[in-house]
């Protein structure tokens, strides 16, 4: 029989990875608070569960991909869902949380008989639709280990350490991302306004050391200014945000981290762009450099 496992949010990603989940023969029953969101998923397979109570109700494994660590923090903390949850069974924090908010779930959670697992994600849409999602997981080895054919049908899981430490990897990776993202931008206005063939420029990159994945999606993107979201912009502050708090708890200073959330901020508020994909940031290039798009 087919272990039975819990999505809670059905949003741009968890539709993409419940539906992964489906093809690799789980028992899938899924959660959205907008309950239409998670219908669709009824033609595939999933049970479409009420309340996030009746989802996680005997499930093996729980995988949350909600807004934030406060909104899942808020499911493990009620009296009905502790109840629901099978005593042996795992918690997968699958949302972008901080690290402290991690430890925390793992914490509240051991008490009752459940264990934990952090296990943020990199790839966007497009891993999440393809299985291919970069998977960092914090916690347990043995508790990995038990859920790792969970996290395959879904990407490539990797341990990198105790609990909490597959958030840290994650703000590390958006650390990597918000930044490359702005000087990609930069890179893609400097070849049009030079007169460069910004597709042929990327494809002369290719495999030199400036080459990412990066520069090949989102510089395309900026060139053909198509901005609809794979991950939208505005979820950048919150992550690098946090990334900004860890650190100066490290009494580190991140000045390129710091610029580059101030830059979100503005295409989020200033602009109202913030529900546009982080490729976006081009438009905020564009209109600091009095640009039309």
């Amino acid at each position: 029989m087919a272990r039975q496992v819990a999505l809670l949010g059905t949003g741009l990603m968890g539709t993409p990875m419940a539906r992964n989940l489906l093809k690799a023969g789980f028992a899938v029953r899924v959660w959205n608070r907008t309950r239409a969101k998670a219908e669709p998923l009824a033609d595939h397979g999933a049970d479409i569960a009420d309340s996030a109570v009746s989802a996680v109700r005997g499930a093996d494994v729980v995988i949350s991909m909600l807004s934030d660590g406060a909104a899942t923090q808020a499911l493990i903390s009620e009296d009905a869902v502790r109840a629901g949850l099978k005593t042996g069974s795992i918690w997968i924090e699958m949302s972008s949380v901080r690290p402290a908010e991690a430890r925390a779930q793992a914490e509240s959670l051991s008490v009752i008989g459940v264990q934990h697992i952090d296990a943020p994600v990199s790839g966007g849409t497009a891993g999440a639709e393809a299985g291919t999602l970069a998977i960092m997981a914090g916690g347990q080895a043995n508790a990995l280990a038990s859920v790792e054919d969970v996290l395959s049908a879904m990407g490539r899981p990797v341990r990198v350490g105790p609990s909490g430490a597959g958030q840290l990897a994650k703000l590390a990776n958006q650390a990597i991302v918000g930044v490359t993202v702005g000087a990609v931008a930069e890179a893609m206005l400097f070849i049009e306004k030079g007169g460069g063939d910004p597709d042929a420029v990327r494809a002369a990159l290719k495999g030199g050391f400036a080459d990412s994945t990066i520069l090949q999606e989102h510089g395309a993107r900026m060139t053909v200014r198509n901005f609809l979201p794979g991950g939208p912009a505005k979820f950048q502050i919150k992550d690098l945000g946090n990334v900004l708090e860890i650190a100066d708890g490290l009494n580190m200073t991140l000045p390129l981290v710091a610029a580059m959330r101030e830059r979100y901020v503005r295409l989020t508020d200033d602009m109202g762009k913030g529900n546009d994909d982080i490729s976006a940031l081009f438009l905020e290039l564009l209109d600091m450099n009095g640009i039309a798009p």
